[in-house]
């Protein structure tokens, strides 16, 4: 868990900082745009492939590589000097990242009890969202007094102190099999309904993540829009320290039902707020209708999959939301060009019965996943 914070901090520290300095180095905003988000198309595009190596090499032998080019990419960056050397140490770090999420994940599930793989996974959301609230939040504050350089440093010891720390693992989480008894699969079978349910109900998520500023902006809302992922992150921290017993025990249709209507709340509550009291309770929906979904999710794709197929199982989940992470934004830049802005979060409501369908024609298994365990 410590290990997942440390790779989690050094690149949620650089990735809001990464459009500014690659302006700052006086590369375009166009190219500057695409070293931004090559990062991400990189780790979606190797998923597949980092899922197959993580059930046939040791788990920390890839979490060494994974750790190794985070912190090579972060500490390139301060020498990338032009354009071609940033866009390349940006796909050199979401080799890295794509390493770091699917074999650190599947190696928590590795060394947890199958009985307590919810609460197990609960916790390493936990680290996962602590990284994700603290690493930006003291990234951009920082970086106005001590520079793009000092923010970059902190990164790339981030990542090598997560390198140190795997080493005191001593379960190195060899293959269940020989890499000759398996073949390479793009996804793991089982785990894709949940990989798709949770792809949908990540696109308003990731919409607001990228657009809440320019909505609020539009609107003229008085609300400190700031406010709105801390309030969302201590809200998820406090959740999954309460429930964390209740992911091993409790069906995945309860607490897909318990998020739909929490999605369905958040999304009206941004589509009325007037004022920071509404915007809080929205966020605090969130962190349930989304947040909560994340740990679920990725424990009932383990619990579907075989122990041989785990890495995999944990790449189809990511890639799940790694196509969420990529249309949300998308979708929030072209739903203001045909509709009124009034009209910006209604059609997010859209994704309700689309994952409702999905659920319903796969219930048997899904909620079958933790009675089986």
């Amino acid at each position: 868990m410590v290990a997942t914070f440390c790779y989690q901090f050094s690149i949620q520290a650089v990735n809001p900082l990464m459009n500014g300095y690659a302006r700052n180095l006086g590369i375009n905003s166009t190219f500057a745009g695409i070293i931004v988000g090559v990062m991400s198309i990189t780790s979606m595009v190797l998923r597949p492939f980092a899922g197959n190596l993580t059930d046939r090499i040791s788990k920390y032998r890839l979490a060494l590589i994974g750790g190794s080019l985070c912190a090579i990419s972060d500490f390139g960056y301060l020498v990338a000097y032009n354009p071609t050397w940033l866009f390349v140490f940006r796909v050199v770090n979401g080799l890295g990242f794509v390493l770091c999420t699917v074999c650190l994940a599947t190696w928590m599930a590795y060394l947890a009890p199958r009985q307590h793989l919810g609460a197990a996974m609960g916790y390493y959301g936990l680290l996962n969202a602590l990284a994700m609230a603290i690493a930006p939040a003291l990234a951009v504050s920082l970086y106005q007094h001590l520079g793009y350089q000092f923010i970059i440093v902190l990164a790339g010891l981030s990542a090598v102190a997560m390198v140190i720390v795997i080493q005191f693992i001593n379960n190195r989480a060899q293959p269940a099999v020989r890499p000759a008894d398996q073949h390479f699969k793009i996804i793991q079978r089982d785990a894709l309904p949940v990989a798709i349910i949770f792809s949908l109900l990540s696109i308003p998520y990731f919409v607001t993540q990228a657009d809440i500023v320019m909505y609020v902006a539009e609107r003229h809302l008085p609300i400190t829009v700031s406010w709105f992922f801390l309030c969302y992150s201590l809200t998820l921290i406090v959740i999954r320290i309460l429930l964390k017993n209740y992911f091993d025990t409790i069906s995945f249709g309860v607490w897909f039902f318990i998020c739909i209507i929490a999605t369905i709340g958040y999304i009206l509550l941004l589509t009325i707020m007037q004022n920071n009291f509404e915007m809080i309770l929205a966020a605090g929906l969130m962190a349930v209708g989304f947040g909560v979904m994340v740990s679920v999710s990725q424990s009932t794709a383990l619990l579907l999959a075989p122990m041989e197929e785990q890495g995999l199982a944990n790449a189809t989940y990511y890639l799940g939301s790694d196509i969420g992470m990529s249309l949300g934004p998308i979708i929030g830049g072209i739903l203001p060009t045909i509709f009124p802005l009034k009209f910006f979060y209604p059609m997010m409501l859209l994704i309700v019965p689309l994952t409702a369908i999905l659920y319903l024609s796969n219930r048997r298994k899904l909620n079958a996943a933790v009675q089986n365990n």
